[in-house]
């Protein structure tokens, strides 16, 4: 691949040559990928007309309240290094702090993973599992080592018991809305399936949640329920999928205690690295592809983001890929390596969700 050219793009301010080279030898070895959605700039001291695009690094020092105040009221967002790691504040005041180890090329490679698409949140993580270098060692150079990625700051301590291990490759999970569903695909031989509800009452829960399980021990199959982790408990369910703003709320050690695997969403480095901390029984990444069924805040991953996730954790722990997956679209997703594929309206949209099953059952066997 031909080294691409960011010295007329205005990555940096002032202007640092040394810095721009680095950048470019850097993101010509990480793969080819869409154009970034924001035109960041990095700023290694702070401009006159602060602007909604720029990320203004302070390293070594503590960041004057008044200027932080500044800054942010302009839309900018706030990079601080040191010697034990870097943290992100944006404009909002939400907070991304990670211990690590900075290497000398980190803010190069900080630009190059935010050319690359990414969020300077998860451009930040890659920038700290980058080391000097890497660059001249592979053709793609991508971090997939997971003992050079940094910690998030500031967790609470994981639950103490570890969460029941999952089969690694947990095939195809359909996501279904009753305990009706669940029952009609697990006769057709499917092994992992989640209860998803929404709108729902107390009592209509309790029965539904019941009854899946029940289905679940019927076809030693594995039934997850998706948030309410109360319930599933009381019921003696296989585990629970979470997502990211449930660890704010779910009483974890509970769950844990409970016996019940656990599943979580994530939609980025940053936010894979937060569920790592709490050992969780799989890892689901999405969306891998838009999709009508659920608002995400974030972009879709795409096949490519995806197949990195797989080698960096492929061996560790169990993957779900999900989102806007249907069979036109399965047989490139399993080539990624990822050993679990969510789907939802592929199969409860389908007219013939029997066949639709065979034919989505045979893409796993091939």
């Amino acid at each position: 691949m031909e080294t691409l050219k960011l010295t007329d793009r205005g990555w940096f301010w002032p202007p640092a040559d040394e810095l721009i080279e680095a950048a470019e030898r850097i993101r010509a070895r990480l793969g080819d990928w869409p154009s970034a959605a924001r035109a960041w700039r990095i700023c290694l001291a702070a401009p006159e007309a602060v602007g909604p695009n720029d990320l203004i690094v302070v390293i070594g020092r503590e960041v004057p309240r008044d200027d932080a105040i500044a800054w942010r009221e302009r839309g900018a967002a706030i990079v601080e290094a040191g010697a034990d790691g870097a943290a992100l504040t944006m404009r909002s005041g939400e907070r991304f702090a990670l211990e690590g180890t900075l290497a000398e090329d980190w803010l190069a490679a900080f630009a190059a993973f935010l050319d690359c698409g990414f969020e300077p949140h998860d451009a930040l993580v890659l920038a700290l599992a980058w080391r000097d270098g890497d660059e001249r060692r592979s053709d793609d150079a991508w971090p997939v080592d997971l003992s050079r990625f940094a910690r998030i700051a500031g967790l609470p301590p994981a639950p103490r018991q570890p969460f029941p291990a999952c089969p690694l490759r947990l095939g195809l999970y359909p996501v279904v809305p009753s305990a009706q569903w669940v029952e009609r695909l697990l006769a057709l031989g499917v092994k992992t399936v989640q209860l998803r509800m929404k709108d729902a009452t107390p009592e209509q829960l309790e029965m539904q949640i019941a009854q899946a399980v029940a289905a679940g021990r019927r076809h030693d199959a594995r039934v997850f329920i998706n948030d309410y982790w109360r319930e599933a408990a009381r019921a003696g369910a296989y585990g629970v999928h979470l997502g990211q703003e449930d660890l704010d709320t779910a009483d974890l050690d509970a769950i844990a205690q409970a016996g019940l695997r656990l599943g979580l969403s994530t939609h980025g480095y940053y936010e894979m690295l937060r569920a790592l901390h709490y050992r969780p029984s799989y890892l689901a990444f999405g969306a891998v592809f838009p999709t009508g069924t659920k608002t995400v805040a974030t972009a879709p991953q795409g096949l490519a983001r995806l197949e990195r996730y797989v080698r960096l954790l492929g061996s560790h722990i169990p993957l779900v890929a999900i989102g806007g997956i249907d069979a036109s679209r399965l047989s490139a997703v399993l080539e990624t390596g990822v050993g679990s594929v969510a789907l939802v309206s592929a199969i409860t949209a389908a007219a013939d969700p029997e066949q639709a099953v065979a034919q989505l059952q045979q893409a796993f066997t091939q």
